[in-house]
């Protein structure tokens, strides 16, 4: 895939978008420890820029589809690296200043998230994308990995201000090195312009396809659920069950390296039902709050996770993959942001609830029922007929 100058070009524009993103919130943890601003004014922060992210997804889907994905990815970028320097001019000086530009960062990134599916699609061959997806998800794991230290090196040699500009410059390099997408048609006349009109075509264009919202459904289950319950109960059952914090960092670490390991085997291996396959993956992430519910050594912890973090990879290449080949390219921007939204925009709602109902009832039946939900929602998605495959039956 290397080979390929555009497909370099599109991989190093959206790792660079996936490193802006995941760098600001470290970097402002950083400036919480340094007592820059507190830990309340990082959560505020924090929720405006998810405010922002749902709010651009379904609007960047509907202009993405109507005008050049690439021109979408650009302005994104170009927004969000103007707007990153603005936070570190609002660190220390006004937590307002710095809600409105991470409000801005977080349009800017959700913007980007469709736009770059669907170009993906124009640039790279059908019979490639599993591998571009692989090696796409790949570089982000890898960031996720390797970054946290060589920030915090970093953060030794520069305070948080120059970081968080440098997110800026991430920004800009998504936006500028991406390589132009193919030329599509231009809209039909008489085609309807306004935005709710275009969205709901979207859905309706979703609705196509039963596989996609079976697994749409089970994805954001389990990220509702498992996914917002271990992120909750995981540091807790680490303090009180084990003693140390160590099976807190060992588990998430265990799920990045588990993810690195899916990404690898799913870029070469093409199973002859791929739905059932990444299904199967994807029910991967029922093990994590099971093993934080049973009285199991921690080592059972941390291979919980690394089978958890190959198997969201194995459900996340094929999905992807089968999104982009069967949905109406014209359409395809407005399909993905209606995935974004959904599956990472209830992850929010998921926490908010977890916490609370862990409060009231306990930890033990919350993790029981999330534990079953991670196993029964992609098991009730893989009875949809064209799940096997995740494609229309020919």
């Amino acid at each position: 895939m290397f080979r390929s100058l555009s497909f370099l070009r599109l991989w190093t524009g959206t790792t660079a978008s996936g490193m802006a993103t995941w760098a600001l919130p470290f970097i402002l943890g950083l400036a919480v420890l340094e007592r820059s601003i507190s830990a309340v004014e990082l959560g505020v922060v924090l929720a405006a820029r998810t405010a922002g992210f749902l709010a651009a997804v379904p609007v960047a889907g509907v202009l993405a589809d109507r005008h050049s994905r690439r021109r979408v990815v650009l302005w994104a970028g170009l927004v969000a690296g103007v707007a990153a320097p603005v936070i570190a001019f609002g660190v220390g000086r006004s937590v307002v200043v710095m809600a409105v530009a991470a409000a801005v960062v977080g349009a800017g990134q959700g913007a980007c998230r469709p736009a770059f599916q669907a170009l993906t699609a124009e640039v790279v061959a059908e019979d490639q994308r599993q591998q571009a997806n692989a090696a796409m998800t790949l570089a982000v794991r890898v960031t996720t990995l390797v970054a946290p230290g060589l920030t915090a090196l970093l953060a030794v040699l520069v305070d948080t201000h120059v970081l968080l500009i440098a997110t800026g410059a991430l920004w800009l390099c998504a936006a500028l090195i991406p390589p132009a997408g193919a030329d599509r048609a231009p809209a039909e006349p008489g085609t309807k312009t306004r935005f709710t009109a275009d969205f709901l075509d979207g859905i309706r264009e979703a609705r196509r396809h039963p596989w996609f919202l079976a697994g749409l459904g089970a994805l954001t289950a389990v990220i509702a659920t498992g996914y917002s319950a271990t992120g909750v109960v995981l540091p807790l059952v680490s303090r009180d069950r084990y003693g140390t914090e160590a099976v807190l960092a060992a588990a998430l670490t265990a799920y990045t390296v588990g993810a690195l390991v899916g990404a690898v085997l799913i870029a070469r291996w093409k199973p002859r039902a791929p739905g059932w396959a990444a299904l199967a993956g994807l029910a991967c992430y029922g093990f994590a709050p099971l093993s934080l519910l049973l009285p199991v050594p921690a080592a059972v912890v941390v291979a919980a996770y690394v089978l958890a973090g190959v198997g969201i990879e194995l459900f996340n290449v094929p999905w992807f993959t089968a999104t982009q080949r069967e949905v109406d390219p014209r359409m395809l921007a407005r399909v993905s942001s209606l995935d974004f939204l959904l599956s990472y925009g209830l992850a929010p709602v998921g926490l908010a609830v977890i916490a609370p109902a862990i409060d009231w009832f306990g930890p033990t039946p919350v993790l029981a029922a999330c534990a079953v939900i991670c196993f029964a929602a992609p098991a009730a998605a893989a009875l949809v007929p064209s799940a096997r495959g995740f494609r229309a039956a020919r």
